[in-house]
């Protein structure tokens, strides 16, 4: 018997250097109900993308092994700055399933019935070479508008009511969207998840708003039940830890709660 299938109940390890990846949590929460999770928040060192790529990979490897010494099963990347940079890396060292996340530029294009995509991303991911090859992939067949938001993240990993900023950066960046006349939007941080309903508002019902996280925990569920790994129903309710490098515990929880709806309590990781 493998390692990974002698206690099927070790927990999920699902990390991002700050809050975003909790879209990505929430939804693998939903796919796979039985399961235990663990949450890193890397805040410490958020945002990624303002990192250098040698930064990147060596926080991904130092949070890995973190979760990896805490007995999870499975590590999702639930960053696409991590995945672009790290990935790769961490597959090569860590004997688990490895999940990682990047925009979907395939499925948009597919969907997409006139053939104009939008991109909403980082900085860093829309520069990486990861992205780049996806949309020479994939973007041959449309017209693909991208478009950096700087600012979105940072505000979203602020404590409070921030509504009022959140909601002046959405107008400027989805006013190139709407100039494009895009049908579909891909969102390409998991930090943007929470702004799905805000986005929608602004673009309308006419355009699809294809997001990540249910992808990357469907993708998990598929991970694990190939290596017979998939927790069981045991009748308790599965646990769910939450981690953080930052050092205000109590700033992180507020902002954690808030996302989450419900109150969190961050421990130091």
């Amino acid at each position: 018997m493998s390692s990974i299938q002698a206690d099927r109940s070790r927990p999920i390890g699902v990390f991002d250097s700050g809050i975003g990846g909790l879209s990505v949590l929430r939804a693998i929460r939903k796919e796979l109900p039985d399961e235990s999770l663990i949450y890193f928040a890397d805040s410490a060192y958020a945002p990624y993308g303002d990192r250098t790529d040698s930064e990147i990979i060596q926080r991904s490897r130092e949070v890995t092994q973190t979760l990896v010494a805490l007995d999870c099963k499975a590590i999702v990347v639930a960053c696409n700055t991590a995945t672009a940079a790290a990935v790769a890396q961490l597959r090569s060292e860590v004997d688990l399933p490895i999940i990682g996340i990047e925009p979907g530029v395939k499925p948009a294009v597919e969907r997409s019935l006139s053939k104009r995509v939008g991109i909403l991303a980082t900085r860093y991911t829309l520069s990486s070479a990861k992205y780049r090859s996806l949309v020479e992939r994939f973007g041959a067949t449309a017209e693909i508008t991208v478009q950096a938001c700087p600012g979105l993240v940072e505000t979203l990993e602020l404590p409070g009511d921030h509504s009022l900023r959140l909601a002046q950066l959405l107008d400027t960046y989805l006013q190139p969207m709407r100039a494009a006349k895009i049908d579909t939007l891909v969102l390409g941080c998991t930090h943007y998840s929470f702004l799905s309903e805000a986005i929608r508002t602004r673009l309308g019902t006419d355009v699809e708003i294809l997001d990540t996280p249910g992808a990357v925990a469907r993708e998990v569920h598929r991970r694990l039940a190939e290596v017979s790994a998939l927790a069981q129903c045991s009748g308790t309710l599965p646990s769910i830890r939450y981690l953080t490098s930052a050092k205000d515990l109590a700033h992180s929880s507020a902002v954690v709660s808030k996302l989450m709806e419900s109150n969190i309590v961050l421990e130091h990781g």
